[in-house]
């Protein structure tokens, strides 16, 4: 545990105080350490025997070894290895050059070596070089033990946190129920479709789009009906568009699409039909039939607008008055006057 602390104290990034609290939920179990991939660079046969010894007799699985110093990093950019014990003092390469070469590899910034030495001095030299620990010989079994020990649980930890993070990443872009893009990464999408259309001289569309008679489905079926229909629909609006499209969930039972390089109305209209067909396909909840239409509404750019604030805004205008008109329909932007529209 000392070991976990102490690598905190030095962790590169800020840790919000979400990761503190998960922090609580990370644990490295003594399995997990025997997994570990271990890989031995010694250019002494002998060394190299004793450590696979050592490491053998106290349980760890996955050894391998080297003394060739120049094979090292094609190794490891094959096997990733969890822990390197590396000899510093070789011919030919030594191990402040096998550190050197390492860290132009190892993209993460992180590359995980124990050295191992016979000169007191090259110890603080090895740490600066970017080595996290260091085993001095002759050995003292016990805390050679528990300087690989340890070293394997601060990496072990920090793989779990890096998976943690990029959890978390994922997380704040997406919709927790439906797992659709949110509001945020519908930004940035739509962003690149408007860029892409600028570019190229083209047309994208924004379609958004509300279930009509959604709060009925929750009043009498409940709140898990309810989620189960909407999980339902993100299914089949993913299903029935391009691979290139968005689909994103702004909440509720309200969703956005950026359809690319589809143009005029004709296209559009063909696209929206099928949307609305697929949406008002039967569905199961919980044993029940339930039936359910959507209401649509469309903006083209640049026809209707050149930033995302403008084409949002006018498809749910054209929403609004495609409820107005009546269900399981849909209205283009240019077909209703922006100014005049109720805001």
């Amino acid at each position: 545990m000392y070991a976990i602390e102490r690598w905190l104290c030095n962790f590169p990034l800020i840790l919000s105080h979400e990761i503190h609290i998960v922090l609580v939920f990370l644990m490295i179990s003594d399995v997990d350490i025997l997994n570990a991939n271990i890989l031995i660079v010694d250019d002494q046969k002998a060394n190299v025997l004793m450590l696979e010894e050592l490491l053998s007799q106290t349980g760890y699985q996955r050894v391998t070894s080297t003394m060739d110093p120049s094979t090292v990093c094609a190794l490891h950019s094959v096997n990733q290895y969890d822990l390197i014990l590396l000899d510093l003092q070789m011919p030919g390469m030594d191990g402040f050059q096998v550190m050197e070469d390492l860290k132009k590899i190892e993209t993460k910034g992180y590359v995980p070596i124990l050295v191992i030495t016979a000169q007191p001095s090259h110890m603080l030299l090895a740490l600066a070089a970017g080595a996290k620990d260091f085993i001095s010989k002759p050995f003292d079994l016990v805390e050679a033990k528990m300087r690989i020990h340890n070293m394997l649980e601060v990496r072990l930890l920090y793989k779990q946190l890096e998976h943690y993070g990029h959890s978390m990443e994922s997380w704040a872009m997406h919709d927790a129920l439906t797992g659709l893009p949110n509001r945020r990464l519908l930004t940035d999408r739509l962003s690149l479709a408007i860029a892409h259309a600028r570019r190229n001289k083209c047309t994208m569309t924004v379609m958004y789009l509300d279930l009509d008679g959604f709060k009925q489905i929750n009043d009498t079926l409940g709140h898990d009906a309810g989620d189960m229909l909407l999980k339902i629909v993100a299914d089949r609006l993913v299903a029935v568009l391009r691979q290139e499209d968005t689909v994103a969930r702004l909440g509720g039972d309200e969703f956005v699409v950026v359809l690319w390089e589809l143009s005029g109305d004709d296209g559009v209209a063909k696209l929206v039909s099928k949307v609305l067909l697929a949406l008002s396909q039967p569905y199961t909840i919980k044993g029940q039939s339930v039936y359910i239409t959507a209401s649509m509404g469309v903006s083209i750019y640049p026809t209707h607008g050149e930033d995302i604030e403008t084409l949002i805004k006018k498809a749910d205008i054209a929403l609004y008055e495609s409820k107005r008109s009546g269900k399981n329909g849909y209205r283009i932007a240019e077909h209703i006057d922006f100014d005049d529209s109720v805001k």
